[in-house]
């Protein structure tokens, strides 16, 4: 028995030692999110924008999001607005075309998904007479704050190619859910995005409310059809030189699924497509970051293994779990031999630490960004946990599906006016 403890002692160690160092990696970066530099850099409205609108089936919600892009604070005539109806088999071209939007009928029953969709509308984009500087990217579900473009339009000035927007939610109350979700987006934007920003590394595209310059999108090719197109691509750039901007006042509103099985299986196809993708870049990007000093790039390539640190923290907790459970017996005994004993060593030191950090950072960080209220908290404290363990087997079942690309739609259904928000923020 003693054999069986040492192997499953040791075994533990190793996955928690690795997972732990990495939490202290990302522990670390995360400290550089805590400010934000002033930016009082005014640029007048120059670049012209195609804003491009990935839906399928998305009538509930199209219309909604059609409007907060019409009510931008940004010149009506450098900018447009184009849908995709993919493969849609409901009125969501009808009511895209009612606001007023350019829209643009996709079937395809071989070639599926958001990716694919792009790849094609950005072919017609670059077909067209009328000439654009960069394509904004949006989801139908989404909500863009009316100062997107300005900032976009900023960054872009700045020098930057490739800008990615906060991701906020629509929805953060709605359920344990939609409130656990927002909570890692709101951490994630500032402790992540910003951070990494600060630090002069590359933030992370998100799927939505980013930016791409047409020229790099002509030179290096979409080509990002997987299931997280937006890893992929960021992972192209990287691998080109290119670094991604952060852009944290030009706010996208995210609908959040609102049930635990849509949640699983919208963050099954993520991780489906984080595995698929590291699987390709992971050894690319680590080469560059050899050949070329790019901490850069070491640093995408440690973001695109999520999957294997989330299944890696998962068994090692398992492993702790049924270590402890079989010396329960001996603990009780050496308490009431000798007295308590703790083995305290470095890691283990770092792992309370992170884990006491947690509960009060995590928070501090919603309320510097203005999102902390009671409801939330209770989700935090109650619900989020729950939430981050459902992670270890989603994530294992990704991995072991990495090549089904198989897109599953998530239904939107909460629709809400841009104002209302805009009250709320």
């Amino acid at each position: 028995m003693n054999i069986v403890n040492t192997i499953i002692h040791g075994i533990s160690r190793v996955f928690m030692d690795t997972v732990l160092i990495i939490a202290i990696y990302y522990l670390f970066i995360s400290f550089f999110g805590l400010y934000r530099k002033k930016d009082n850099k005014k640029f007048k409205p120059e670049k012209r924008f195609a804003i491009i609108v990935a839906a399928h089936n998305e009538e509930a919600v199209i219309g909604e999001m059609v409007d907060s892009l019409n009510k931008l604070d940004y010149p009506k005539e450098l900018y447009d607005i184009y849908v995709i109806s993919d493969n849609s088999n409901d009125n969501t071209t009808m009511r895209a075309s009612e606001k007023g939007a350019i829209v643009y009928e996709r079937k395809d029953k071989e070639k599926r998904g958001k990716g694919y969709a792009l790849e094609w509308m950005f072919g017609k984009i670059f077909k067209m007479d009328k000439k654009y500087d960069a394509v904004i990217i949006f989801d139908a579900d989404n909500l863009a704050s009316r100062n997107f473009l300005n900032e976009m339009n900023k960054k872009l000035c700045e020098g930057y190619k490739v800008v990615q927007g906060y991701l906020d939610s629509k929805n953060p109350v709605d359920s344990w859910i939609t409130g656990s979700y927002s909570i890692a987006f709101w951490s994630t934007d500032r402790m992540v995005q910003l951070a990494k920003t600060n630090l002069g590394l590359s933030a992370q595209l998100g799927g939505t409310g980013l930016c791409i310059d047409v020229e790099i999108l002509r030179n290096l090719g979409w080509g990002a059809t997987c299931l997280t197109e937006d890893l992929e691509f960021t992972c192209k750039l990287i691998l080109n030189g290119y670094k991604v901007g952060w852009a944290h006042d030009a706010i996208v509103y995210d609908e959040k699924p609102l049930k635990l099985k849509q949640s699983w299986n919208q963050r099954k196809r993520w991780m489906q497509g984080f595995a698929d993708v590291y699987s390709r870049y992971f050894f690319k990007l680590m080469k560059r970051a050899i050949l070329k000093r790019s901490f850069t790039a070491f640093d995408c390539a440690i973001y695109t293994i999520q999957p294997i640190i989330t299944v890696l923290l998962g068994v090692a907790t398992i492993l702790n779990f049924s270590q402890l459970l079989s010396q329960v017996s001996d603990f009780v005994y050496m308490i009431s031999s000798v007295g308590l004993y703790i083995d305290f060593n470095l890691f283990k030191i770092c792992a309370i630490i992170i884990a006491v950090a947690q509960y009060l950072y995590t928070p501090l960080i919603i309320l510097i960004d203005k999102k902390l209220n009671f409801k939330i908290l209770i989700y935090y404290v109650i619900f989020y946990p729950i939430y981050l363990l459902t992670w270890a087997p989603i994530a294992l079942i990704g991995i072991v599906n990495k090549n089904d690309k198989k897109w599953n739609h998530t239904v939107h259904t909460r629709s809400v006016d841009i104002s209302e928000l805009e009250k709320v923020n």
